[in-house]
């Protein structure tokens, strides 16, 4: 599977709204699954793929997908390989293909967040070197 982020869409084949079973017919049984209640009533279920590098976050009462997150070097954004880059090359490819608006935070457990809000998506790095992407619908 390709691992080409569509913001707001979802990553290859697996698109944000997509039932778990569908999901495991495209990338097979999760290496691990775990259910977490939150405190409104819902579960949020989260089928981890080590070998992918990629967890996936299920919510609703049917679950379905919501939100990706991806540490593979093999994925790509706006047809780039982005875990190559630094962050002042993640944000000029985002305000390149215009997304502007962005928030930065250095997290409590070390890593520095960027955050661009129109598109819902999160870079994570650590010493200017990319952790993770995290993006839902």
């Amino acid at each position: 599977m390709k691992l080409e982020i569509d913001i707001k869409k979802g990553l290859g084949d697996i698109t944000f709204g997509m039932p778990v079973e569908k999901v495991m017919d495209i990338l097979g049984a999760a290496d691990e699954v775990e259910n977490i209640d939150n405190a409104i009533d819902e579960t949020t279920t989260v089928l981890r793929y080590t070998e992918l590098g990629m967890t996936i976050f299920y919510e609703g009462d049917e679950p379905c997908v919501t939100c990706i997150d991806i540490a593979n070097d093999e994925c790509t954004l706006f047809g780039e390989e982005v875990f190559g880059l630094k962050e002042k090359e993640v944000v000029a490819l985002m305000v390149k293909n215009n997304y502007y608006e962005q928030d930065v935070d250095n997290e409590a457990w070390g890593e520095r967040r960027i955050t661009f809000y129109e598109g819902n998506i999160d870079f994570f790095f650590e010493h200017d070197t990319m952790t993770s992407i995290t993006f839902g619908a």
